[in-house]
């Protein structure tokens, strides 16, 4: 397989433009403590595996200290490591052995609530005249008594929760163990900023910024409209509002603004937005273009998809310009809170076929990729029945939803070992049989698996500077195909995808002399194939751009 010229000639291009970033959650990593929870010493345990698929970077899902309420994203103490996961001293071991391997460390910080467990709530909660009475949402009640917005939380019924001791009602938009942080106050911002300051210091490379768009609300407290009936998903109440005031406010950009002031003056460190809703396109540029703001952003158009089209990778696209002044874009197929992508679009087809197909797209795709642990097995959605649920939105909208427990399930490594290889004991969340013969351990001793042909995936693109940081070009083409132009100077890439069951005959016109180099299946070194079989494809390097 030949390869474009090495990256390490490219000195003005930032570690992470272009980078394979893998997403690991900590919780069903590996356990070495027998627990049945996944730790930090586990995740150090595996950093040779996770450089050996050729990534650049490995992030974490919060290991915060925590309730658990919603599984660490409701953060009781931001410089803390929660017992379960290990101390802080495991981290910095982590951290010290992920930079021997040439492995970048970003984190998730939750900027936008705390757990109604922290310090700072305690103590806002107490009185209206505290030293951080107005760093949380307060509000008082209408003269009926109800709550003074209708606007609704994520996870079901009213953002606002009543407090007795403060006689006020506070916002949550997500659980109501999640108050919202007041981050209109410039106190609050500070101390958010000396908390990134705290992960710098330990060595961090960057951070993931999680629901970042929730980060700041109107402060008239005025009622969301309904969402306009425009054939956008809605399944639950909250899906029948625009949410328009209880986030999104025109303010977050001037606070992410200052978090690129501070990450800059660590080297710069990595700043990518996660944003969800229909305004995520608009929301997305704002938090990235200029110099001053993000340098990446991701949306859930493919995390939200039940089905993959030419047309959807296309419409995502459109959402990111392209140019020197633009932002530049991040993706994910799978991840911690969505159904893992072989079983959303893949239903009834071959699950590995499909997995290599899609990783196939992740990688051609303009802008950085975002593998979530266990992808690169091809490991369909768990199967976790309703007494071992523990993911709070599962168990509130059964059976209408499964929820996000079926990706969250252990990481097999073994299959001949109980739990495969996870765990000696009874993991927190139960192994999926489908996923045992899957396991790390199986797929290393056969040369043909998903895992080999995502290391090969991974490496190409690694090498490849069209892939990595090329414009992109959209071909017209036939049914089920995929067709996608990468160029970067004189070096250009073509990645031809079949992402339908059936084979299609068809060439794109005007590559002659091109050469496969990273074949699904079928020979490579070879003239571009008439015929694309179903679920598959190819990557074609292209001698002489046009």
């Amino acid at each position: 397989m030949s390869a474009t010229p090495k990256l390490d000639t490219e000195p003005a291009r930032p570690w992470w433009r272009g980078a394979v970033v893998y997403q690991v959650y900590p919780r069903s990593f590996l356990d070495t403590t027998g627990s049945g929870t996944g730790d930090l010493a586990g995740i150090t345990a595996k950093l040779d595996y996770i450089a050996g698929l050729g990534v650049d970077a490995v992030w974490l899902s919060p290991f915060f200290a925590s309730p658990m309420k919603d599984y660490g994203y409701d953060v009781a103490d931001y410089r803390a490591v929660d017992p379960m996961f290990g101390t802080l001293e495991d981290f910095d071991r982590l951290v010290e052995r992920a930079h021997e391997l040439g492995l970048k460390v970003v984190i998730d910080q939750v900027f936008s609530h705390t757990s109604d467990q922290h310090a700072w709530f305690q103590e806002s909660r107490s009185s209206r005249t505290n030293d951080k009475a107005d760093w949380y949402v307060w509000a008082d009640m209408k003269e009926d008594g109800t709550p003074p917005t209708n606007w609704l939380s994520v996870f079901g019924g009213s953002a606002w929760a009543w407090d007795s001791r403060r006689g006020q009602y506070y916002l949550h938009n997500f659980l109501t163990e999640q108050p919202d942080l007041n981050l209109h106050n410039p106190a609050v911002q500070d101390a958010l900023l000396d908390v990134a300051r705290f992960w710098l210091e330990r060595g961090v490379d960057g951070f993931r910024l999680d629901a970042i768009n929730f980060a700041m609300h109107d402060p008239d407290l005025t009622d969301n409209p309904p969402a306009p009936r425009d054939g956008r998903k809605q399944d639950t109440p909250f899906d029948f509002q625009d949410h328009l005031r209880n986030k999104s406010h025109p303010d977050i950009p001037k606070f992410l603004s200052r978090i690129r002031a501070l990450t800059e003056s660590y080297g710069g460190a990595f700043t990518v937005a996660e944003v969800d809703g229909p305004l995520a396109p608009v929301e997305m540029a704002e938090y990235t273009q200029g110099p001053d703001r993000l340098h990446s952003a991701y949306s859930f158009v493919f995390l939200h998809a039940q089905r993959l089209s030419p047309a959807l990778a296309r419409a995502a696209h459109a959402e990111w310009p392209q140019g020197e002044e633009a932002g530049w874009p991040s993706w994910a197929l799978s991840n911690h809170d969505a159904p893992r992508v072989v079983t959303r679009w893949g239903k009834g087809l071959d699950a590995q076929a499909f997995a290599r197909v899609t990783g196939m797209l992740l990688m051609a795709m303009r802008g950085n990729a975002f593998l979530y642990q266990g992808e690169e097995l091809g490991l369909p959605q768990a199967d976790v029945p309703f007494e071992r649920l523990r993911d709070p939105e599962a168990i509130a909208n059964w059976p209408h939803t499964r929820g996000r427990d079926g990706a969250r399930t252990p990481m097999p490594w073994f299959p001949s070992e109980g739990q495969a290889g996870f765990s000696d004991a009874e993991p927190w969340l139960p192994v999926d049989p489908r996923h045992v013969p899957l396991a790390v351990a199986a797929q290393e001793r056969d040369p043909r698996s998903t895992l080999h042909f995502f290391r090969r995936l991974i490496a190409y693109r690694r090498d490849s500077a069209p892939l990595r940081f090329g414009e992109l070009e959209f071909l017209d083409t036939p049914g089920g195909v995929l067709a996608m132009l990468r160029r970067d100077g004189a070096e250009a890439v073509l990645c031809v995808l079949n992402v339908a069951a059936d084979p299609v005959a068809w060439t794109p016109e005007g590559f002659e002399g091109a050469r496969v180099v990273l074949s699904s299946e079928g020979p490579e070194d070879a003239e571009l194939p008439p015929v694309i079989p179903g679920l598959g494809g190819y990557y074609a390097e292209v001698r002489s751009a046009a």
